[in-house]
């Protein structure tokens, strides 16, 4: 593994019976960023996580993570990552500090530093008021709050983040990206899986998953820049309307409805996809505003998993 790579996989292959959960995955992380999982529920993110981290063993191909060999050496990683799942996992009938405790003992931080290191992850992560509270009591957010504190506390150089926000308000998923740009900048490698756009666009890069496949790899801007499709943005007073006259276009891959307006991908081959869209709009009756649009990271979701045929219709 290259030094400025905390990650690097080559033909990752999970396989559970018929099920293809990934399938040839490639991977370079590089060290000291945010590396995103994007992708729907099913599509590998979770399973390539706990490969990584050596939960599971691969079907075929290969890994090096943080310089060790997966599969083979993954107890050697244990001391050196930190591992947070989708659903809350640590002790409900513990109070905070107790769970904190605990962890402790888990990854033998040295006993006469476990004080020092718990009051500052209860500070870090506005936990001091719940210091002696349940766990099982706690918000959504303070939860996620004490299972980040819980995986950084024996200072991971590589942070393996599966759906962390999957169950907390938009307020508290700020505050938890806030303090994952704080570890990066801190030097820890953070790898994330994420099916909100928003969440991805945040990532110093990312990669897309399909399926059990990688179909996109790259900094936001850069998928952004290299969809292989025009965006062409519709408003109209009736947009079920609007949508009904362009989505079974031959020439028109992706028809999607924000509101009131229209998010239309043309192929790149196609030429003059404004004037296209207004012509077809305009013989079917339907008044509308149109415009040539920069692709969101959402778009691009759209067209790298969608069907080889519609993206070259």
């Amino acid at each position: 593994m290259g030094p400025d790579y905390a990650i690097e996989a080559r033909g990752l292959s999970k396989h559970f019976g018929d099920i293809r959960a990934v399938h040839e995955l490639d991977l370079s992380v590089p060290r000291g960023q945010i590396y995103g999982f994007l992708g729907p529920n099913g599509s590998g993110k979770s399973t390539t996580i706990r490969m990584l981290c050596g939960l599971l063993t691969p079907t075929e191909g290969d890994a090096t993570v943080l310089g060790t060999p997966i599969p083979g050496s993954a107890r050697r990683l244990k001391p050196r990552i930190g591992y947070m799942t989708q659903k809350f996992s640590l002790f409900g009938d513990l109070t905070v500090h107790e769970n904190l405790q605990f962890i402790a003992e888990i990854y033998s931080v040295p006993k006469n530093e476990h004080g020092a290191r718990i009051d500052e992850l209860l500070e870090k992560y506005d936990l001091v008021a719940q210091r002696r509270q349940m766990a099982a009591t706690m918000s959504g957010g303070q939860k996620q709050r004490l299972a980040l504190a819980c995986a950084v506390l024996h200072h991971p150089e590589l942070l393996l983040l599966d759906e962390p926000t999957s169950a907390v308000d938009p307020q508290s998923r700020r505050d938890f990206w806030a303090n994952l740009f704080r570890l990066a900048e801190a030097g820890t490698t953070i790898l994330v899986s994420t099916h909100y756009m928003d969440e991805a666009e945040r990532c110093h890069r990312l990669a897309i998953l399909d399926r059990g496949v990688k179909v996109a790899d790259g900094t936001p801007h850069d998928l952004q820049a290299t969809t292989g499709m025009h965006i062409v943005e519709v408003e109209a007073e009736d947009p079920y309307a609007a949508q009904a006259a362009l989505h079974d276009l031959a020439w028109v891959a992706s028809v999607t409805q924000l509101g009131v307006r229209l998010r239309v991908l043309v192929p790149e081959h196609h030429g003059e996809p404004v004037q296209r869209v207004e012509a077809a709009l305009a013989g079917a009756g339907v008044a509308a505003r149109t415009r040539l649009s920069s692709a969101t990271l959402e778009d691009v979701f759209v067209a790298v998993t969608m069907d080889a045929a519609e993206r070259s219709a």
